[in-house]
């Protein structure tokens, strides 16, 4: 969708007794205010200052002060990954804007509803290189649902209406309102609500009843069928009709990434995880399904493998409220545009009739299935270095802290062992960058859960590497009373890239190694400086001590705690299937710790 462009010269205001004349700036704290918006994340500069004035009157915004922008950004994905309310984050022009592409590209890739505002410059400056700018729409767009260049203070109320419509409707997703300062800083009349004009913006919410109906019989008709869930699930709030599907089809339930917590970890049909880290029986299942439910989900790669050769025996039912995801990576048999809240009633009811109320004769599938989680169950060795199990620390976190609270994780292997060995049983629990795979995304996500959902314990599981891009939001917590958990998975480097390294370079660790935890010289020193911060430290080099800390954590309240919790750097996740290589069952089931061969 093409950037919206107001009209250059502001139109003078016309004073009138039922619409209040405000200032462009006054328009966007009102406007945020009367869409019920509580929470804002922002860092002020020239271009947005003049929103930043009325903003301080404010009762009804809590503004929060990040260090950095992009710190605002994911949390403002946080917040709504966390909520399912939609995120806001402010920035000035230029470098300002420019610190939230990061965190815009992630919420794009993941379908998180945030709407960011940015200041520009003057308008008769735009296009002079003037100081502190940039052309942040041009920038954003291919990363946004739709970008807004507001030049008129009378556009503003209907560009921040519209702005949170479209991020909030149909896919999720992030969108950008870049505000000229002279359209802050004039005056016109606040109407509201505005007349939204979004031509050519019409999300389908409602499926075709023959493509339910289609769908429905090849459930009813299938004897190997799998319900591969994906993050659409969480985002559309279709937990509770998941699982109303997945028993009255009897079909096992794999949850991606994404997905994780929108079908519980405990229900006896959920095989867990597919993908590159999946489980042996979740890849497999889908590898020999006769039968993908795809719902919510785009085959990412890092799920198929090699997608030529992914579940090559499968029809394919494809569910998802963006038409551009259908049949983009595998063909769908049936395809299914709509809202999944409302395809999973739809396609319940449709099957029910079809099958008359009985499931399909699974009972040799799910033997198979059986026979895989008994053979394959997911588990970890202990190091021989003497260092800790960085799989055995998370696993206690999820453990003694439970199922309803959060965690948010950063990328790399702790991500990848965060969704493995912690047990989530409700949506809106996990909270990762999946697509983008952004470093840095923990601790500012987390800090926006927590603004979200106060009541909640809330972990950051960060690694080591990816703790030192965020960490001065420790500051942002420490200050406005956001206390939040730190779980630093330290082994000293890079570990995932290492762990390529091991397994693809002949360990030949070439610029991995950070220096953090295992020699007696650590740069930095994660206690002192989570101490600098205002936040209660520990560190945890022995597993007899980790149940305590942990504790200690969940005890306190009044301030952030980082836990350094120093673990073995040979650590890998396992299993693991390499990029672009074929999910095959002798080639995954044969030897499912080591890696594989690249295939040609």
């Amino acid at each position: 969708m093409p950037a919206e462009t107001a009209a250059a010269v502001p139109r003078p205001p016309a004073r009138t007794a039922t619409a209040p004349v405000l200032t462009g700036a006054e328009a966007v704290v009102r406007s945020l205010e009367m869409l019920g918006v509580t929470d804002v994340f922002g860092l002020p500069g020239g271009a947005i200052l003049p929103v930043y004035d009325p903003l301080m009157d404010s009762s009804a915004l809590r503004h929060i002060l990040v260090r950095h922008e992009q710190g605002a950004g994911h949390a403002a994905e946080g917040y709504a990954a966390a909520s399912n309310r939609i995120g806001v984050a402010i920035a000035t022009s230029g470098p300002g804007a420019t610190n939230l592409v990061t965190a815009i590209a992630d919420a794009y890739m993941d379908s998180v509803p945030i709407v960011c505002i940015t200041g520009q410059v003057f308008s008769n400056l735009m296009g002079t290189d003037a100081f502190q700018e940039a052309d942040i729409v041009g920038i954003t767009m291919p990363i946004t649902k739709h970008s807004f260049l507001v030049k008129d203070a009378a556009e503003i109320p209907a560009a921040i209406a519209a702005a949170f419509e479209i991020a909030g409707t149909g896919r999720p997703g992030p969108v950008l309102v870049d505000i000229t300062k002279d359209a802050q800083q004039a005056e016109a009349p606040f109407v509201w609500p505005p007349k939204i004009d979004l031509p050519g913006y019409r999300p389908v919410t409602k499926a075709h009843g023959k493509q339910i109906q289609a769908a429905a019989q090849l459930i009813a008709e299938a004897k190997k069928p799998v319900l591969y869930v994906g993050g659409g699930v969480i985002r559309a709030q279709a937990s509770a009709e998941l699982r109303t599907l997945a028993e009255s089809t009897g079909a096992p339930v794999v949850t991606t990434l994404m997905a994780r917590g929108a079908f519980p970890d405990s229900h006896p049909q959920h095989l867990g995880m597919p993908g590159m880290h999946g489980t042996v029986p979740a890849v497999l299942a889908l590898q020999e399904a006769d039968l993908l439910v795809s719902l919510g989900a785009r085959f990412d790669d890092r799920v198929t493998g090699k997608a030529a050769l992914f579940a090559p025996n499968a029809k394919v039912v494809h569910v998802d409220i963006d038409p551009a995801e259908i049949s983009k990576i595998r063909t769908a048999d049936v395809p299914i545009v709509g809202d999944l809240k409302d395809v999973l009633v739809d396609l319940d009811v449709a099957f029910r009739a079809v099958s008359a109320g009985s499931s399909p004769d699974t009972a040799e599938w799910w033997s198979f299935l059986d026979g895989l989680r008994d053979e394959f169950p997911l588990g970890y060795t202990q190091p021989s270095d003497g260092l800790m199990s960085p799989q055995y620390v998370i696993q206690r976190i999820g453990e003694l802290t439970g199922p309803e609270g959060i965690y948010a994780a950063g990328v790399g292997q702790h991500q990848m062992w965060a969704a493995q060995f912690i047990k989530y049983e409700r949506p809106n629990a996990w909270l990762n960058s999946g697509g983008a795979g952004t470093m840095g995304y923990s601790v500012p996500a987390a800090m926006g859960a927590k603004v979200a959902e106060p009541d909640r314990h809330v972990w950051a599981i960060d690694g080591d590497g990816c703790f030192q891009m965020t960490n001065q939001e420790l500051a942002t917590c420490a200050i406005n009373n956001i206390p939040i958990k730190v779980a630093i998975i330290n082994n000293s480097s890079l570990g995932m890239v290492r762990q390529w390294q091991t397994l693809f370079y002949n360990g030949r660790y070439s610029h991995t190694d950070l220096n953090t935890g295992h020699d007696t010289v650590r740069i930095p020193d994660f206690v002192k400086l989570a101490e600098a911060y205002g936040c209660l430290a520990i560190r945890v080099e022995k597993e007899e001590d980790v149940d305590a800390a942990i504790k200690t954590a969940l005890e306190t309240n009044d301030r952030p705690v980082v836990i350094d919790f120093v673990v073995s750097a040979d650590a890998m996740v396992w299993p693991m299937v390499p990029q672009g290589v074929s999910n095959s069952y002798v080639q995954y089931a044969r030897d499912h710790a080591p890696a594989f061969e690249q295939e040609d």
